[in-house]
């Protein structure tokens, strides 16, 4: 049983990013670029373009670019105030405005007042409950009045500080790339989620009615900035949701993660990344597992910053679980780990992986406390629709779902699954998780679990 498909290794780097124009001696073309900087909006974005007249010059194509620099830090202590980090950052702006999630307030917010007040700095805050149900319009329209000429008046150049978790990234994100139509931000991600996907992706967005995260733009934060002490006050069902998008990356681009999380995953949840009793081995293994996941995620998500290209291995068990996370109200966490396993699952009937490697995959997520199977997935035509809505989200031009190929640490993509295919892919993912004797179910799966309804 095969699908079509198109590996990473079928193109190479020049075929995916646009190369700046050439210095062609053409009287009709004129390229323009922001030599001289005081004419630069920010300092984060730069950009070039070219105009082409046509001979008969009454036509003329018009072809711009502009290129972001997005950065990613793993740092200690950030809101210590010998860090200097926020400090340097905010001080020639004499102010700092930030968004700050409700929870890491109550937690959080005296210490980060601390901060600023040892560096002299005004802090004006907005803080904001951050739950999926508030991942709407009306939260962006909220913040954009805080961000407006009604509140603080930010500047297009002035980097709003974001932290919280992956909600609070992607709605505040939103408003930032709303606000001035393109707004800087540093994001201090609280929650796994927020620190190595979520928080420095490029993908802000709220959820549509029946489709999770299907309304947004592409705007990345300027800075990202985990720190994984935040960690320590996480509940251990957000611990393990956000393993899901560690292992999503172990799967399809780094196998040497994947055996660390089979060796150490446990461990790091209980001990909340190394933040709660924890020797200094595992926290050394901490910042491994971070840095490696952020590296393969960033590799492929940062350098295609716009999804210009289907190419995506992040999307390994996103590729359902938008149309069925909603619709079972369940973690995000959970519902892509059903995703990845039903994927596996699906690979090894494409003959792509081992049905060994297709047993790992799942009782990694198993070992977690994560969930791979929900009753849901029987739902032909809702699965159906997730695909139909997929194709359109990716362009029309196929599925491109992402499936672990040849090897745990490699992925590649199918075009299309037919009705057929998924139906016995379902089927046969259904009589393997039968045998568990919780029928594949996760630990604290859905989102009335953890009161985030």
């Amino acid at each position: 049983m095969v699908a079509p498909s198109l590996s990473n290794s079928d193109r190479t780097t020049s075929d995916r990013r646009n190369a700046p124009p050439s210095d062609r001696k053409d009287p009709n073309l004129l390229i323009w670029r922001p030599h001289d900087q005081r004419y630069q909006t920010s300092e984060w974005y730069t950009g070039y373009g070219e105009i082409q007249q046509e001979e008969d010059q009454r036509s003329f194509k018009v072809t711009a670019t502009y290129t972001l620099q997005a950065e990613v830090k793993i740092v200690q202590g950030v809101l210590d105030p010998t860090n200097p980090i926020l400090a340097n950052l905010y001080r020639e702006r004499e102010r700092c405005v930030s968004i700050i999630d409700r929870t890491i307030e109550e937690l959080y917010g005296e210490t980060l007042r601390h901060y600023f007040q040892v560096h002299g700095i005004p802090l004006e805050l907005k803080v904001c409950r951050a739950w999926e149900s508030d991942k709407t319009p009306e939260t962006v329209h909220q913040l954009l009045h805080f961000l407006g000429k009604e509140g603080c008046d930010v500047s297009r150049n002035e980097p709003v500080l974001v932290i919280g978790g992956g909600v609070l990234s992607d709605v505040a994100g939103l408003a930032c790339a709303l606000q001035h139509r393109r707004t800087p931000y540093v994001m201090i991600g609280t929650s796994i989620v927020a620190a190595i996907d979520a928080g420095p992706s490029p993908r802000t967005c709220v959820n549509g009615e029946l489709f999770k995260n299907s309304i947004g733009v592409y705007h990345p934060p300027v800075l990202t900035l985990v720190d994984r002490s935040f960690f320590r006050t996480l509940p251990i069902g957000h611990i393990r949701n956000g393993m899901a998008e560690i292992i999503k990356m172990a799967v399809t681009d780094d196998r040497e993660l994947f055996a660390l999380l089979e060796q150490y995953g446990t461990d790091l949840i209980k001990t909340h990344f190394a933040t709660v009793n924890a020797d200094p081995e595992l926290e050394k293994i901490a910042d491994e597992v971070i840095y490696r996941a952020l590296y393969a995620y960033m590799k492929h998500e940062g350098t295609n910053m716009f999804e210009t290209y289907q190419d995506r291995p992040h999307a390994y068990g996103h590729t359902w679980s938008p149309r069925f996370e909603p619709a079972a109200k369940l973690m995000h966490g959970h519902a892509v780990t059903i995703g990845m396993a039903f994927g596996a699952t699906l690979a090894e009937k494409l003959d792509w992986i081992s049905a060994e490697d297709r047993d790992r995959i799942i009782t990694l997520c198993r070992t977690l406390g994560l969930a791979v199977y929900h009753p849901i997935l029987e739902d032909t035509e809702l699965m159906l629709a997730g695909q139909q809505n997929m194709r359109r989200k990716r362009g029309q031009g196929g599925l491109w779902a992402p499936l672990p190929h040849g090897q745990i640490g490699s992925c590649d993509y199918a075009q299309e699954i037919s009705p057929e295919l998924l139906h016995t892919a379902i089927t046969e993912h259904q009589t393997i998780c039968s045998q568990f004797p919780d029928g594949g179910a996760g630990e604290q799966m859905y989102l009335g679990d953890l009161g985030l309804e």
